[in-house]
């Protein structure tokens, strides 16, 4: 079953491409038509793409990695910001920090900064500042947290990125291609979809289609997490089990042996009484 349908992506918009002069000639497999000087993307097409790339990241989500989403353009900030957080996955929706992947070592420096700050202020260190410097140290703090905020949790390397349109975040896409990590992007007739790759050829300006996408890719995501749970679930009950009938075989064994040991005191006197006849 898809994820998404025709008409869904039809009423969202995501088939309105860029006009005929800023096309990138690489899309050409993805569009179905001009209209009035403006390209119009095969949403057949489209559907299928998005079932790909859900069920590419729901295995990603399901093997317990991380999955960056990417999305710094007006329209795009705010869906990308919740969507991701609602799945507990890191997103970047303010300016892309140069050698955020390249460099990654740097920018958890930056990140542990900013807590360094949270302890600092919180068991009274600052107290002793003056208002000038305080004043210094908390807007680092909020520039800190508004660059930086919606990635504390990235411990290591995402395992992939989502990019919501690949033209302006190709620093993020060159990044991620030069580390090995793949990339999921919504590319519009004016991109270069090559360098993708899982492609969902798509509007990426309108806010109905970057919703209607990144909702159908999200919902795979909250399944796969929600399948790691019940197979780890599952795992920790066998475990106990496990333990349980281990713990139980000594306990068997010693209560069989506590059953024999009667029976062979038993017999003892009957072998008595046989040979006591024969000895009159």
């Amino acid at each position: 079953m898809s994820r998404t349908n025709f008409d869904m992506l039809l009423q969202a918009g995501c088939h309105f491409g860029h006009l005929r002069r800023k096309w990138n000639p690489a899309m050409e497999p993805y569009i179905f038509m001009e209209r009035n000087g403006i390209h119009i993307i095969d949403l057949h097409k489209t559907v299928a793409k998005i079932d790909d790339a859900a069920e590419a990241l729901k295995q990603i989500a399901k093997s317990g990695k991380k999955i960056l989403f990417v999305a710094t353009k007006k329209q795009a900030k705010g869906i990308v910001a919740e969507k991701a957080a609602s799945i507990n996955m890191p997103y970047v929706n303010e300016r892309w920090p140069g050698g955020m992947l390249t460099n990654f070592p740097t920018i958890r420096k930056a990140v542990k900064k900013m807590g360094n700050i949270d302890k600092l202020i919180a068991d009274g260190t600052f107290s002793n500042l003056s208002k000038r410097e305080l004043l210094q140290v908390t807007r680092q703090r909020a520039k800190l947290e508004k660059n930086l905020g919606s990635i504390v949790d990235l411990t290591r390397l995402p395992s992939a990125l989502f990019v919501v349109d690949v033209m302006k975040e190709n620093i993020a896409v060159k990044e991620a291609k030069r580390l090995g990590i793949p990339v999921f992007g919504i590319v519009d007739t004016n991109s270069n979809p090559n360098d993708i790759d899982f492609v969902i050829p798509a509007n990426d300006d309108a806010k109905d289609s970057i919703d209607v996408i990144l909702s159908a890719c999200c919902a795979a995501i909250a399944e796969g997490l929600e399948e790691r749970k019940a197979e780890k679930a599952d795992e920790k009950a066998a475990a106990e089990q496990s333990e349980e009938a281990a713990d139980a075989r000594p306990r068997r064994q010693h209560r069989a042996r506590k059953d024999e040991a009667p029976a062979a005191v038993e017999e003892a006197p009957a072998a008595e009484e046989e040979e006591a006849p024969a000895a009159e």
